[in-house]
């Protein structure tokens, strides 16, 4: 359906619709008032009718616009160029433009790469409603085959993260232009699960009675709060509360940027353990002048990827604990808040879980004394309660 629209620039109205599997824009010299909006949109209603009724000849309403020899109906049919759906670069690219704005910086960012690196150049000039079932399959194993700059394929994750654009697209074009997806019944890959390794107690104290000072209160921070790397870096002293001893995680570092959390669950406030409390003390005393509270001796935030490269990396091997990414340390802080017995809900509310449904899923294995699945505390409990009670009854019967 099209629309009349104003261009902020010069203030003019111009229409905006759909003809021929292309999108039309068309300047008119009239300003935007309200005399004027009715004046297009009865206009346009009588283009969509004849668009509808296949009547719809662009030059008699547009004749001096570049279009209008273009996609003169006679020109269309001679050329058998009229199509029923736009081409799926048109698509996309209406797609992007109305999706934008409900995305954080980051993620605009990977689905406009995605697009021009993967899906434009396969699908761009294919009509968007004749994309069959086999051409995404065939992408897809087109995509298995690609390898990256170390020379590694691409994951079937990475593979996934691709596709999800591409369905999305697809399925919102097939509602638009009334064509079964042909996404229908794709599963996506099955992707191995990733392996939790969370340090213990005597690995924690280890790594920081050994780290370089300077890193000993970002560490701690790490380990003991269950952070996310993005939370931790883009954290700022205006987030630390000290009189309640909280800290509010309310955005997130990533490539450089401060965005938002990326859901409701991960806008939390983490209680600070006492460890937590010394060691932002101790921090404030480094870095209190600044915003960020771990940054560097400019104030500027620190660079994970450096930060993990050199110190993190080469202090593993140092103390020759196996190589695990520094995202370990939130699992780390899971398994030891559970070792100790706390409330699952409150630790969910820390991690920035909705329920306590992953926390037992995930990390379960890593407590056994937590949830057992022996069937010796049922075997217990059925010896308890029976040889009590049959004790008893001979008991009387004596």
């Amino acid at each position: 359906m099209g629309s009349i629209r104003v261009r902020e620039s010069t203030n003019k109205l111009f229409f905006d619709f759909r003809y021929a599997g292309k999108r039309c824009r068309e300047q008119t010299a009239l300003d935007d008032t309200p005399a004027n909006r009715k004046k297009l949109e009865r206009i346009l209603k009588k283009i969509e009718a004849e668009i509808t009724l296949d009547t719809f000849e662009y030059g008699r309403y547009f004749p001096n616009s570049p279009n209008a020899e273009k996609l003169s109906s006679k020109t269309l049919k001679t050329a058998h160029q009229w199509r029923e759906t736009p081409l799926f670069r048109e698509f996309a690219e209406d797609w992007f433009g109305e999706m934008v704005i409900q995305w954080r910086e980051t993620h605009r960012v990977t689905i406009r790469g995605v697009l021009d690196i993967y899906l434009l150049p396969e699908f761009g000039e294919k009509e968007v409603g004749r994309i069959a079932k086999a051409d995404i399959l065939s992408f897809r194993s087109s995509l298995a085959k690609v390898t990256t700059r170390n020379g590694k394929a691409l994951s079937a994750s990475r593979i996934n993260r691709i596709m999800t654009p591409l369905r999305m697209i697809l399925n919102e074009a097939a509602n638009r232009f009334d064509f079964s997806s042909p996404y229908h019944g794709i599963k996506s890959l099955k992707v191995p699960k990733t392996d939790v390794e969370p340090f213990g107690l005597d690995e924690v104290r280890l790594i920081l009675n050994t780290v370089r000072p300077d890193f000993k209160n970002y560490y701690t921070v790490r380990f003991f709060t269950g952070m996310r790397t993005g939370e931790i870096d883009g954290l700022q002293w205006e987030y630390v509360d000290f009189k309640r001893r909280q800290i509010l995680v309310r955005q997130s570092l990533v490539r450089g940027k401060l965005n938002p959390t990326k859901n409701d669950g991960s806008f939390r406030t983490i209680d600070m353990s006492q460890m937590v409390y010394d060691a932002l003390q101790a921090q404030y005393q480094a870095t209190g002048r600044f915003k960020f509270v771990f940054c560097t001796k400019h104030g500027t935030p620190l660079s994970h990827e450096n930060i993990t490269k050199r110190v993190w990396y080469p202090l593993l091997r140092h103390l020759g604990l196996r190589k695990r990414r520094p995202y370990q340390t939130r699992h780390t802080a899971a398994t030891l808040w559970l070792a100790a017995g706390e409330n699952p809900e409150w630790i969910a509310r820390q991690m920035g879980h909705t329920s306590t449904e992953m926390l037992f899923r995930v990390y379960s294995r890593y407590v056994p004394n937590l949830t057992r699945r022996d069937g010796s505390a049922f075997e217990r409990l059925l010896l308890q309660n029976f040889e009590t009670k049959d004790r008893t009854e001979e008991a009387s019967h004596d």
